[in-house]
């Protein structure tokens, strides 16, 4: 029986999924394009560190943590879903969403995801941003070591964020509900 042929998207979509990275690497699909990254640095997990912290202590609501969860998000043209990874992400614990979650789940429920610049911090600023706007993921915190600065993004719309809130490093930044509280990050200088 002939089948229909794959469309491009759907090829680089299988060849994505059916990929396989060295221990400790991680692959995702931003924007039709597969991004492989290398494990991180220490300074990079000590960011990730201080703002775990600080929200499970300070958050007026009790958040849920997973790092590095694959996320299925919304794309846009004729790219296939966008699969990122991202480097922190919160839900609300009462929802209990990563209990169950196949490796790449859906977004609906995600509170708020972290990224904390790397080797490419230009995916970090600008493609992830666009992914997690479109997968209505409501707050998209960046702390970006290259400019010494947190930034907030919030009220997605579309393939953006149309409020977002930049600090430098040593400044409180204020995150909004369910969060309700203020990061400090004095401690990321």
């Amino acid at each position: 029986m002939p089948h229909d042929p794959l469309t491009q998207a759907e090829v680089l979509l299988e060849g994505f999924l059916a990929l396989e990275t060295p221990e400790g690497f991680r692959a995702e699909l931003i924007e039709g394009e597969i991004v492989v990254t290398p494990p991180p640095d220490g300074d990079h997990e000590d960011y990730i560190g201080l703002i775990v912290d600080q929200i499970a202590r300070c958050s007026r609501l009790a958040m849920q943590f997973a790092g590095n969860k694959g996320l299925k998000l919304r794309s846009g043209g004729g790219c296939p879903k966008n699969h990122a990874i991202p480097d922190g992400t919160f839900a609300p614990m009462d929802q209990r969403l990563f209990r169950g979650a196949e490796p790449w789940m859906p977004c609906d429920g995600v509170a708020l995801v972290v990224e904390v610049t790397s080797s490419k911090p230009q995916a970090d600023r600008e493609a992830k941003r666009r992914c997690y706007a479109r997968g209505t993921i409501p707050l998209y915190l960046l702390v970006d070591r290259e400019e010494s600065s947190v930034t907030l993004f919030s009220d997605p719309e579309g393939a953006d964020y149309r409020q977002r809130c930049t600090i430098p490093f040593g400044k409180p930044l204020a995150l909004p509900d369910p969060f309700a509280f203020e990061l400090e990050t004095g401690d990321f200088v």
